[in-house]
């Protein structure tokens, strides 16, 4: 009984800083219904900007908690100025996608300020545990209590009694009748980041003090816990979003207390897409919304695509197939074969979320689960690559469907959550499934590729056969979007309710869909997994994912040519300024934000 009051208590603290970040992405969200994808980073600034203060400067620790909540608050309020209001007569995707950027920009730029390496923070309170009711509590057990307590409170009085609350409250009700109303709903935007931005950093500040420990990477995890938190209690729901952050830190707690703390992260991400699936509007939340409207189809600008010839096109690729003979450099071919494998993957993402209006931000898991299949049965069932490759292609898409199948019915922003949450759920279990997978250490010696006894070991080798690959795979799309099933993909992009209504089964067509995108990612997985001899938990993860969106977004939705100019530009073009290598998810960053700004159709057009 001990024990569980224990983790109770732990449940409930890590639960308040979860409830923290969940309140201001649901302010986000309620306010300007955007999921606001660079609240995570604020988190982690949050943290950074507290270490600093106690570490660096000896500041008391009620003062770093008035630096870091001024300093995340004015961060919130240039990331909307700056990022999100030239977007604000744009679709929805596309301040979404902009978060993303910003999101990229920020944990890089924390990277190269204080290095990649967490950073020891020294808990400035008394170490001591004092003993209640049986259970012991910490003093920043109650630290995290008191101030969960009184921002609820100070935000409860602020929205009931004050005007710039009642603005608030009005906005998220009914932007256009509280503008006509009078209220300034630019400035109730900009307040609603302040405030969002201010409770992300002091629970950054709070989980630095809680664990000790700061890291760059502690952002996207945090923004996935403020998503479970948030789904929980309902998007937009401030009551439920507490609620919902305290059930999920006492379900960590308890799930740690049984299978151990490996598993914390995965059993947030089950729960979001379980809640999603079964009561998207959250289990707080009695009022049934209405149906959001789609989030791609809507984004597809309307801009017709650069016209290239056919031959130019056949000139290129044979170009490309007689390059090793012209420019037999490796390292120039190990780069190019790095493009396409990822101008696979790209192809992948433009036939789902361009070709089909199916946003999908969770097509690293495909990879790896392509990886994975590839190596555990060339390794331990001894199949031969050509076999293997085939086998684990069909497995990634098997599994990819069965993964996706239960969000067919989710539209806009929830479907991009689930995918989100999708592939970092591939990405537990792969770390947690330790007699099949390695768990952490990963598989090592996998054999590389091989073709009827013919072994693609040097450069030139890799090179040509990913490159025959990526051609197989672009013919192959091609034929698909241009044939009938193409145009009925199509039509499930510009408007789900009509093609419904034309008698199109939604789920079957949306299931062929990823699986054939699933089957192109688990190839470039499979080939890239015996490219590099060794695969782990890391090697595929959700930054992979984000990264493809923004080639896709470079070459222009939809359009083939355009995925692999993108994995291409992306690829290659970081590696003409090696030494500006420490700053490229930064430039990655500020191409999809500048990108969604002033050129959505991509370089080459949207088709």
């Amino acid at each position: 009984m001990r024990t569980f009051a224990d983790q109770t208590i732990n449940g409930l603290v890590i639960g308040n800083i979860y409830a923290f970040i969940a309140v201001g992405l649901a302010l986000i969200f309620g306010v300007g219904n955007l999921i606001n994808f660079a609240h995570g980073s604020i988190f982690m600034v949050g943290a950074y900007v507290g270490w600093v203060c106690v570490t660096w400067w000896g500041l008391p620790l009620f003062t770093a908690f008035l630096v870091t909540t001024l300093v995340c608050a004015l961060l919130g309020v240039i990331i909307e100025r700056f990022a999100l209001y030239p977007l604000r007569s744009a679709p929805p995707i596309a301040p979404l996608l902009a978060t993303i950027g910003v999101s990229f920009m920020i944990d890089q730029a924390v990277q190269i300020i204080f290095t990649p390496n967490p950073q020891a923070f020294p808990n400035p309170l008394l170490a001591y545990r004092f003993q209640v009711g049986g259970v012991t509590v910490g003093a920043i057990d109650l630290l995290i209590a008191g101030i969960g307590v009184a921002t609820a409170a100070a935000l409860y009085l602020f929205l009931r009694f004050t005007q710039w609350g009642w603005a608030l409250r009005a906005t998220a009700q009914d932007r256009e009748a509280a503008q006509q109303m009078g209220v300034d709903v630019v400035a109730v935007n900009r307040m609603t980041f302040a405030i969002a931005s201010a409770l992300g950093g002091i629970a950054g500040l709070l989980v630095g003090m809680y664990f000790n420990t700061v890291y760059p990477t502690m952002s996207f995890q945090a923004t996935l816990k403020g998503f479970a938190a948030v789904v929980l209690g309902g998007l937009g729901n401030v009551p439920g979003a507490v609620l919902g952050g305290l059930l999920l830190g006492l379900i960590e707690s308890y799930g740690v207390a049984i299978f151990g703390a490996t598993y914390r992260n995965l059993f947030a991400f089950v729960i979001l897409i379980a809640v999603l699936v079964w009561r998207p509007n959250g289990i707080f939340t009695n009022q049934r919304r209405t149906a959001p409207e789609p989030l791609t189809g809507t984004f597809i600008a309307r801009s017709r695509p650069v016209h290239i010839p056919a031959w130019a096109i056949a000139a290129l690729t044979v170009a490309a197939l007689a390059l090793p003979f012209f420019a037999p450099n490796p390292y120039l071919l190990q780069i190019l074969t790095n493009a396409w494998l990822l101008g696979m993957v790209a192809l992948s993402v433009t036939l789902v979320t361009g070709t089909a209006g199916q946003t999908s931000l969770g097509q690293a898991g495909f990879m790896a689960i392509g990886a994975y299949a590839s190596a555990l049965l060339t390794q331990r069932l001894g199949w031969p690559f050509e076999l293997s490759l085939l086998a684990s292609a069909l497995v990634s898409a098997v599994i990819g469907v069965l993964l996706v199948l239960p969000a067919f019915r989710l539209r806009a922003v929830y479907i991009a959550i689930a995918t989100l949450a999708i592939g970092e759920i591939v990405n537990q279990v792969i770390l947690n499934w330790d007699s099949l997978t390695n768990g952490a250490m990963g598989i090592t010696n996998i054999a590389p590729p091989s073709l009827f006894g013919w072994q693609a070991i040097r450069p030139h080798e890799i090179y040509w056969f990913t490159l025959v690959l990526l051609i197989l795979a672009a013919l192959v799309q091609h034929r698909l979007v241009r044939s009938p099933l193409g145009r009925t993909w199509r039509a499930l992009r510009e408007d789900e309710v009509a093609a419904q209504a034309f008698g199109i089964d939604l789920n079957r067509y949306k299931t062929l869909v990823f699986a054939v995108a699933a089957f192109i990612a688990g190839l470039s997985g499979a080939v890239t997994g015996h490219m590099y001899s060794y695969i782990s938990h890391e090697t595929f993860t959700n930054t992979t994912s984000i990264l493809v969106l923004t080639m896709v977004i470079l070459g222009g939705m939809g359009n083939l040519l355009g995925a692999i100019v993108g994995a291409v530009a992306l690829t290659a073009l970081p590696e003409l300024f090696r030494g500006l290598a420490d700053y490229r998810y930064l430039i990655y960053g500020l191409t999809l934000l500048l990108l969604i700004r002033f050129r959505p159709q991509g370089l080459l057009g949207t088709d």
